[in-house]
């Protein structure tokens, strides 16, 4: 009776860390999940455009993916995908971590109760083979609702994990048990403790590193004893720029052994006015920091030697000189124009060693091996034209012009559709009167036998965005076929 009494408390417990994490800003905006495919189907290549998480070992690129797993093994030509099906967790991936043959990766989906919308983990699995078979864990703590896993690191047998709700977690079994470790002196309560709500980890040749809604800690011995760095508005210029860590990394370069946080305010709770977005680097330990990319909300952060890049809401940034100028990087388009990364927000980005960058974002993938002047763009989507499909579709479908595929303050979408032989294309908007709005293109050569998809920026001839409604697209393929098809526009 009392250990149900217990689990029953604790649910309650986490539930009420819930209602308050939703009128906070908590959550880690960077983990996206694709809600209009479902987990069941197989899909070829690319799982999902949703990529949050990018790592690289022995040859393989791995991506975490709002639908799963997925890895290329030949630089981006094809891909394999994993799901739930093959043994993950149920959802999206939230992190991914790797060591020699064994790589884990935690799940997680959204979830509806009583109080409101949760972000809910769907478990870890680990693969010691490379990924050939996979190991399911449950989610560790006493209910998985907002208690997604945000971070794993491997150190020794060890493996540590991060989430909101259930904090700071180790196992030494392969997850059979857990133990909840509070990165400081106090008992685990992350209902009054700020520094108990985990939301990255890493682990640097023994020394841990932990962040959190109050700060960075640091162990260097496996968690026994804490340091933690936090803002402190008396030492302004010496401190991380905000309280709220959501990613850790690490960089070598000569004699240079820093340690990079996306950091971000956690004002409301924190009553400390001063904080601010940006990022915070150390180079000794942690024990004085400077901050750079003021402004800026940054996911994830990546290095090529001596350059640093920052993955952000408004793109890709890189710094030559330890963050003290940044350049920031165009919007990823293919070489010939044909595809593009339709989002400013970059959710993650690698420098991997076979001289090649890869940005994860919400709308693709993208990779580039000469510094971004030309990138292959990868996208996932149902194939028009075959075993019966038609020959075009819009998506999203609805549309809202303020929602999705936001780029430079436009939201767009696509028509895909598939050429037969190399064509000139014509696709016009109609309301649904049948009264014409607008040209998409006109005229326009395309190649043959590709698929390929126009976008559309919701806006009629005159520039302005178009009623709530339905309307119609025509699209005509010079020596093919006229095809029509319906979209629906929410505001």
């Amino acid at each position: 009776m009392i250990k149900v009494f217990q689990i029953v408390a604790a649910f309650m417990c986490c539930l009420c860390m819930c209602s308050v994490a939703q009128s906070q800003i908590l959550s880690k905006e960077s983990f996206v999940l694709d809600p209009n495919l479902r987990q069941d189907e197989p899909i070829p290549g690319l799982i999902s455009n949703s990529i949050t998480d990018i790592t690289f070992l022995n040859g393989v690129m791995w991506l975490g993916a709002g639908r799963g797993l997925s890895k290329t093994s030949d630089s981006g030509l094809t891909f394999e995908s994993s799901n739930r099906q093959h043994g993950i967790g149920r959802g999206g991936v939230s992190a991914i971590a790797q060591r020699d043959d064994i790589i884990w990766v935690a799940t997680g989906f959204d979830s509806v109760n009583s109080i409101g919308n949760f972000q809910t983990g769907g478990g870890l699995a680990y693969s010691n083979n490379f990924g050939l078979n996979w190991n399911f864990v449950p989610q560790p703590g006493p209910t998985p609702i907002s208690n997604i896993t945000f971070d794993i690191a491997l150190r020794d047998d060890e493996v540590w994990t991060a989430s909101f709700g259930g904090g700071l977690k180790k196992s030494t079994d392969l997850g059979q048990t857990w133990e909840t470790v509070a990165p400081d002196s106090f008992i685990f309560n992350p209902n009054s403790r700020l520094n108990h709500r985990v939301f990255s980890v890493i682990n640097t040749d023994g020394v841990l590193w932990v962040g959190t809604a109050k700060g960075i800690n640091r162990s260097s011995d496996g968690g026994a004893n804490w340091t933690n760095f936090s803002h402190d508005s008396t030492r302004f210029n010496q401190t991380i720029s905000g309280n709220f860590v959501v990613c850790l990394a690490r960089q070598q370069f000569g004699n240079q052994d820093n340690i990079w946080a996306g950091t971000r305010p956690t004002t409301v709770e924190s009553g400390d006015d001063t904080e601010f977005l940006g990022v915070s680097f150390s180079g000794d330990q942690g024990f004085t920091w400077k901050t750079t990319l003021s402004g800026e909300t940054v996911h994830n952060i990546n290095f090529d030697g001596a350059i640093v890049y920052a993955a952000s809401n408004n793109g890709l940034w890189k710094s030559s000189d330890f963050g003290e100028t940044w350049f920031l990087f165009p919007p990823a388009t293919s070489a010939d124009g044909a595809r593009r990364i339709l989002s400013n927000k970059v959710f993650d980005v690698y420098a991997s060693p076979d001289q090649k960058l890869w940005l994860g974002t919400g709308n693709g993938l993208a990779f580039t091996d000469n510094n971004g002047a030309s990138w292959k763009i990868v996208q996932s989507f149902p194939p028009t034209g075959r075993d019966g499909e038609a020959r075009t579709y819009a998506y999203p479908n609805p549309f809202s012009p303020n929602a999705h595929n936001v780029l430079n303050g436009d939201g767009f979408v696509r028509f895909q559709y598939n050429t037969l032989n190399d064509t000139k294309i014509t696709l016009k908007i109609y309301d649904f009167a049948l009264k014409y709005v607008t040209t998409v293109v006109e005229n326009e050569s395309r190649i043959g036998n590709s698929d390929l998809y126009e976008i559309w920026n919701g806006r009629d001839k005159q520039g302005r965005i178009v009623h709530n409604g339905v309307y119609f697209y025509r699209l005509e393929l010079e020596g093919d076929g006229e095809f029509w098809d319906k979209l629906i526009v929410l505001k």
